[in-house]
């Protein structure tokens, strides 16, 4: 029988993950399929339940998710545990394990596309995607400010992980004075929701401006960071590069991020 794999959310329709699959699938010559799964948080039980006998492998998991699966994982790798999160599952020994491969997707793709780039590092928001965001920047020893509009949250992130400082919004403009890079992690700018309103002013010439928004592919911040000349990374690699070590898990074999793929999603996304 042909394995299968999911992506499982609620809703999950937006979601490029069948495309990118799907093309390693039949270029690599892979019997096998991914599918959606959208499943609201009451049928979580039942998925997983049923998930074996359905001849799933394993999956990927996205909003509103990531938490919510930690229960009926049998164990979570050392990065789920640290970023408390998981975005992909696999069996592992008849066991069905939680992992997280954000951070590997966010460093494979900030390395690539902004070599050389270094802290300190403000990130924006505090939702799941800064855990990963901030796990892989102080993996790399930056020095981590965390901005959010509900301090709150910034405060719980900043007791979770070393080298990290909570901050009120209204300090965004001071603390980008002395930032190597920018990132923003909150939904802001995305397909849909209000744009990301900040001034990049303060933000010296050399830092670098990193949007894990992928749709659109080119935001609102990344076209004024481009327009003062800063290096800017868009969030379509971290979605390709955190896809590698999932298809490897279900699939057996390792895919590779190419810019055929890249141009392939690029192509979609802007359709």
């Amino acid at each position: 029988m042909a394995a299968r794999a999911f992506v499982l959310g609620h809703p999950v329709g937006h979601s490029r993950s069948p495309m990118l699959h799907g093309y390693w699938l039949r270029t690599m010559g892979v019997r096998g399929s991914y599918e959606l799964a959208d499943v609201r948080p009451e049928g979580l039980a039942d998925f997983f339940a049923k998930m074996k006998s359905r001849g799933f492998v394993g999956g990927n998991v996205t909003v509103p998710h990531k938490v919510a699966v930690m229960p009926f994982m049998s164990r979570l790798d050392e990065e789920a545990r640290a970023i408390g999160a998981v975005n992909t599952i696999w069996f592992e020994d008849g066991a069905l394990v939680g992992g997280n491969t954000d951070t590997i997707g966010f460093l494979a793709n900030l390395d690539e596309l902004a070599p050389g780039w270094e802290g300190p590092a403000v990130v924006i928001g505090a939702g799941g995607a800064a855990r990963a965001v901030i796990h892989g920047l102080r993996q790399r020893r930056a020095l981590v400010h965390i901005v959010n509009r509900t301090r709150a949250h910034a405060d719980a992130l900043a007791e979770r992980f070393g080298g990290v400082t909570a901050h009120a919004w209204d300090e965004l403009p001071e603390l980008m004075r002395g930032a190597g890079i920018l990132v923003n992690t909150s939904s802001l700018g995305m397909q849909g929701k209000p744009r990301l309103e900040i001034d990049l002013a303060p933000l010296p010439r050399r830092a670098v401006v990193h949007d894990i928004v992928y749709v659109p592919l080119e935001t609102d911040l990344i076209r004024d960071a481009k327009a003062r000349g800063h290096r800017t990374v868009d969030g379509l690699g971290m979605l390709l590069h955190q896809a590698v070590a999932g298809f490897a898990h279900w699939f057996g074999v390792v895919p590779q991020v190419t810019p055929e793929l890249r141009a392939l999603l690029e192509a979609d996304i802007s359709a």
